[in-house]
């Protein structure tokens, strides 16, 4: 009986160390997404855009193969980004928010791609949706990918993409939510987007 008690134990031992082991082995250490600079293949021909609203994720496509990859935020469930088979409609590199509340505010690289209401661009990024229907961008994405499109070029968003689960499943877990918001004076002089251009932005 002892026998089997000893070794009860240590079967519960190992199977222990195995969940937590598993677990740390899961679990992504969060970075800010100021510290995310994709690798991108340069295109030789037209590129598509694919969102997995599921995954969080946007790929740039050259025929089947992945040019960048990024994470970024989409909408949450009760402003959900538009799915199906769209196109990029407009494209404005230092663009500002025209409506209130918020009028003012960088939506820098936008990237429209249903009506004038919902677009790319970079925003602060989450791991969890948290816009109202855009799609949010870490600002060397956002950058690298305005560049390699144009007003026509085709995105395809749904809640998942083939690639979610390989080259999707590599990228950082980007979270923004602790850091604090630029003073306003500096979202609303144009020192916003010519650092932005640099990649970077205030003092992250």
């Amino acid at each position: 009986m002892n026998h089997f008690k000893k070794l009860s134990a240590v079967v519960a031992t190992i199977a222990t160390a195995l969940i937590f082991s598993s677990c740390s082995m899961s679990t992504k250490k969060s970075v800010s997404a100021f510290a995310f600079d994709p690798e991108v293949k340069q295109p030789t021909a037209a590129v598509k855009l694919h969102i997995s609203t599921g995954a969080q994720r946007v790929y740039v496509t050259q025929g089947d193969e992945v040019l960048l990859a990024t994470p970024c935020s989409v909408g949450t469930s009760a402003t959900p980004t538009p799915k199906g088979e769209l196109r990029i409609l407009s494209k404005t590199r230092h663009r500002r928010r025209a409506s209130s509340p918020g009028a003012g505010y960088p939506m820098t690289y936008w990237m429209s791609f249903s009506g004038p209401a919902y677009g790319m661009h970079w925003g602060f990024v989450k791991p969890y949706p948290c816009t109202h229907g855009c799609v949010r961008l870490p600002l060397n994405s956002a950058r690298k990918i305005f560049d390699m499109v144009k007003v026509g070029t085709p995105i395809s968003i749904s809640s998942s993409k083939p690639w979610d689960s390989t080259i999707g499943a590599k990228l950082p877990r980007l979270d923004d939510s602790a850091l604090p918001n630029p003073p306003n004076s500096y979202f609303m002089s144009p020192k916003v987007f010519s650092d932005a251009e640099k990649g970077k932005m205030w003092n992250f």
